[in-house]
């Protein structure tokens, strides 16, 4: 008999609109999460009304339209996003939460709230996530909008955008707006340090992801069910146009999807009032929690040491090793987060066991800041078919920047801590890189990308400066430069950087 305030995850729910499909409504994220929370009280297996008046906390992970101070809500919002939820399914929690933005968020916000069922400090918590992008476009040039605005007001623990974290002024004026040119930065980061040549690297991240489309293919949630092949990923055509290099359009995390996913986690003890059928448990066996130095300062652009350590600290946690893993869903928002695990761990890229349940960001769909609620919801699905084996999921946020792992299983175990703050310093200790935001004079190029998706293609540079080695950002329209950045392979070539006023330029030495 385990503790009865051992947290044990009993109810998930899923859900999806596309604007082909029959009966279309146009649903607001607050309509999106409040489908996925009623189907998670449904596969509670119990009563649905007793459990949602049992629910005490709503933790909320935070949309793309209000993900920072900048953004507007185009066809409005509501002021309380887990308290609209919450009216919508007959419950009344004490305490709502509202996540900052971060891929990791599902993850961590379903460890937090076990560890605090395990604390005795909340016995029912409902995890909740959504995004309509594809419905926000779709009516962005229609007269005729929907109106998504409530007011709903009530106690509301607002934990901040927190942007800040991923960029600052220096990386934004320097492009860094966008995670496809983050991420390209450090994809091609790995291909330089590979030594692959373009098309080389380019085939080899479309062998990794031609399989998560198959998965996608055959998920009833996902938002672009349409298995790839290899070819049709590697092949630039009008419809698979290049995004930022290194990528094509087909391997960029899909944002424009209406999805919604809802986790409820409760102690045993409440399991048992409320009488969930132990055949719903599942437990989380393992977790940690990291955050990787800011981008600029880290030594290795071409890895992950929060992945590495996050991974291997949550399976000694749990007692396990990789082989023992059953099924893995790593966050695949880009290539580089899933090869950066498969590269500090040893996880082959093609493993037998696959790397995706969903059938990856990409494929699935890229529900802004929840995608992983929806990995972790056919994680508990996977491991209630198969008792006792284990399933990992990777949650990734920001330019690589938090990173957050949890192993399920049905096998009952007790709510063990981890060593996150110890492994945190760690990474804290890490030697950084210096930064010269004002280079002058002649430098090589470490990595770049190349924004296709501006009116301009520019290239995007982090060079090191001959002089002292230190680390500088760029950006270049130069004719030649761009060029060998378009269409050779520009990985240690020799440049000229000049710094303006704003924003640093290069040019081909």
């Amino acid at each position: 008999m385990v503790d009865p305030r051992t947290p044990v995850l009993v109810g998930v729910g899923q859900f999806t609109e596309r604007i082909d499909d029959d009966g279309y409504r146009g649903m607001s994220a607050v309509e999106l999460a409040t489908e996925a929370a009623h189907a998670a009280l449904a596969d509670t297996g119990a009563d649905v009304a007793a459990v949602a008046q049992a629910i005490e906390v709503f933790a909320a992970l935070r949309q793309f339209e209000i993900s920072t101070p900048f953004s507007s809500a185009p066809l409005g919002c509501s002021d309380n996003y887990p308290r609209s939820v919450a009216a919508r399914i007959g419950a009344d929690p004490a305490r709502a939460v509202l996540e900052p933005l971060g891929g990791n968020g599902s993850q961590k916000v379903v460890t937090e709230f076990c560890a605090a069922i395990a604390a005795g400090d909340a016995e029912v918590v409902l995890v909740l996530g959504s995004e309509n992008g594809s419905t926000l476009r779709h009516f962005a040039r229609q007269d005729d909008k929907p109106d998504h605005s409530e007011q709903v007001g009530g106690q509301l623990e607002d934990r901040g955008y927190g942007f800040e974290q991923y960029m600052d002024e220096y990386t934004a004026t320097h492009g860094l707006t966008g995670a496809p040119v983050q991420y390209g930065l450090l994809d091609n980061a790995r291909r330089s340090r590979l030594g692959l040549g373009v098309a080389d690297y380019r085939r080899s991240m479309a062998e990794l992801f031609a399989p998560f489309s198959e998965i996608a293919a055959k998920n009833p949630f996902s938002s672009a069910p349409t298995q790839r092949s290899v070819d049709e990923l590697v092949t630039v055509t009008a419809d698979n146009r290049m995004i930022c290099d290194p990528y094509p359009r087909l391997m960029v995390a899909r944002d424009q999807v209406n999805q919604g996913a809802a986790v409820l986690i409760m102690s045993v003890a409440a399991a048992r009032r409320l009488a969930v059928p132990e055949d719903k448990w599942v437990y989380l066996h393992g977790h940690a929690d990291l955050v990787e130095q800011s981008l600029l300062d880290r030594a290795d652009l071409s890895t992950s040491i929060s992945a590495e350590l996050a991974v291997t600290e949550a399976l000694r946690v749990a007692g396990i090793g990789l082989a023992d893993v059953s099924t893995f869903d790593l966050y695949s928002c880009f290539p580089f987060p899933v090869f950066a695990v498969c590269d500090t761990t040893g996880l082959a890229t093609d493993d037998p066991r696959g790397l995706t349940l969903t059938g990856g960001l990409p494929f699935f769909g890229g529900p802004g800041n929840s995608y992983s609620l929806h990995g972790i919801a056919e994680t508990v699905l996977n491991m209630r078919d198969n008792p006792g084996r284990f399933g990992l999921v990777g949650a990734n946020g920001g330019v690589m920047s938090k990173y957050s792992v949890g192993v399920y299983s049905s096998a009952p175990a007790e709510w063990a801590a981890d060593r996150s703050r110890d492994l945190q310093a760690r990474i804290d200790e890490q030697p950084r890189v210096p930064v010269t935001r004002h280079p002058e004079g002649p430098g090589t190029i470490e990595t770049y990308s190349v924004r296709y998706d501006w009116p301009t293609t520019t290239g995007i540079i982090i060079g090191r400066l001959d002089a002292d080695g230190s680390r500088f950002m760029a950006m270049t329209t130069d004719e030649d430069l761009l060029a060998l950045m378009t269409g050779g392979d520009p990985l240690g070539a020799a440049i000229v950087v000049t710094a303006g006023e704003k924003k640093n330029h290069a040019r081909l030495a």
